[in-house]
């Protein structure tokens, strides 16, 4: 197991995430615990990338709870259906949003936040928890994060 990311420097965003994934599925693989595996994603991609906050809320009953996170502090729940995570899980799908000022209903935890990629962790077709990460420039999310980041989730569920 490693103890560290390697963070190439002068890359294409797309190299950042093949070497970040197969660093991940490395670190990832063997390990059951699904709470351990999402705080060292939610760490390795943070520190790769940089971005304002990456992290994860689990669903519980009826709303999603604040699980491992790295960045400010963060809401603590979000019910079905509001913001950006919120809808995410009631649409079992990915949504990337350029601006969330934009996007009605969107839940402001942080006014620095100015764009987001929200990727559903699935069981049995159902959502169970959510991958939310928050840039703090505009429209910093496309179609090379959705894939990668909805790959990453994949290894977290592989081992929940």
């Amino acid at each position: 197991m490693s103890e560290s990311i390697v963070k190439l420097e002068g890359v294409s965003k797309l190299s950042q995430y093949e070497s970040l994934f197969a660093q991940l599925k490395s670190l990832l693989g063997g390990e059951k615990d699904v709470i351990a595996n999402m705080a060292n994603a939610a760490a390795a991609i943070k520190e790769v990338f940089g971005f304002f906050w990456v992290g994860f809320y689990i669903v519980r009953e009826n709303q999603l709870v604040l699980g491992p996170f790295q960045g400010p502090i963060a809401c603590t729940r979000i019910a079905f259906g509001r913001g950006v995570c919120g809808t995410a899980w009631k649409e079992a799908s990915t949504l990337i949003v350029p601006d969330v000022d934009a996007f009605p209903g969107h839940i402001a935890c942080s006014s620095l936040s100015k764009s987001e990629i929200v990727v559903p962790l699935m069981h049995e077709q159902k959502v169970w928890a959510v991958l939310d990460v928050d840039s703090d420039q505009l429209d910093t999310f496309d179609a090379v994060d959705r894939e990668f980041l909805e790959k990453i989730v994949v290894l977290i569920n592989e081992e929940e």
